[in-house]
Formats: C-alpha cells, sequence, structure tokens
C-alpha cells in the first residue's frame, strides 16, 4: 500500500513541477533521457535507482541512524549528502527541489517498511514513470 501511494505521490509531484517549471530551469541532461528505447530505459532508471538507494538509504541512512538513534535526523542528513551527490543540479537549483521531496520520501519509505526493496521500487517508478510520460508526450516542459 505504502509502495503504490508513495510512487503516485511521486508521479504526481513531478508532473506539477513540469508544469510550473520553465524548460530552462530543466538540466539538459534529464531532457534526453527521454530518447532511448524503452527496454534500456527500464534497466537504465532500475540501475540508477538500485545504486542511489543502496548507497543512500542501504548505507549512508542506516550509518545516520545508528550514530544519532534518530530517524528524522538521519533521513535529513542522507537527503542532503543526497542533494550534494547530484553536483550537476547547482547550475540549476530548482532541480534540487526535484530530488529533496523523493530524497525524503524514500528514506522515510526505508524506514516505515524496513526493506530497501521499497524505495528502489519507488525510485524506479518514479524516474521510469516520468521519463515515460516525457517520451510518448502526455506531458511536456513548460516553455
Amino acid at each position: 500500500m505504502i509502495t503504490g501511494i508513495a510512487s503516485i505521490a511521486l508521479l504526481l509531484f513531478g508532473v506539477v513541477l513540469t508544469f510550473i517549471i520553465p524548460s530552462n530551469y530543466i538540466d539538459d541532461m534529464n531532457k534526453t533521457y527521454q530518447d532511448g528505447t524503452l527496454s534500456s530505459l527500464i534497466i537504465f532508471m532500475f540501475l540508477v535507482a538500485l545504486f542511489e538507494e543502496l548507497l543512500f538509504r542501504g548505507i549512508i541512512q542506516n550509518l545516520f541512524f545508528v550514530y544519532t538513534g534518530h530517524q528524522w535526523v538521519a533521513i535529513l542528513s542522507t537527503t542532503v549528502l543526497f542533494l550534494v551527490f547530484h553536483i550537476q543540479y547547482y547550475k540549476k537549483p530548482m532541480m534540487l527541489l526535484n530530488i529533496t521531496i523523493p530524497s525524503l520520501v524514500f528514506g522515510w519509505v526505508y524506514f516505515k517498511t524496513n526493506n530497501l526493496l521499497v524505495p528502489v521500487f519507488v525510485h524506479s517508478i518514479m524516474n521510469l514513470g516520468t521519463t515515460i510520460m516525457f517520451k510518448y508526450k502526455l506531458i511536456s516542459f513548460k516553455k
């Protein structure tokens, strides 16, 4: 249940941002993902989510939790490091908002379910869903 709700909520968040953020505020790399084949997108989006969630939730968030004993301190600290890791977005700071909210959700979902596969799945669905909507012109960047 939580997986479905988080996935749908983050997809809606991405769609809303698409309607309100002008395209010149979007990182150019994010504009090219939809050019790949559907099978390559599925594989790529899953591998990105798997790597990021293993690193950020599986290792870093767990370490922060072990040392602080507070879930939200661990989630917030991990989100800050998640933002630092996405250095390509520093030139387009609006993109940092685009990953802050999802990172908080991934961290919360991980602690709520105690299952690393859940944030991997939610992250994959969010990335893949948004990319497919762009690929098939269901949404487009605001001009």
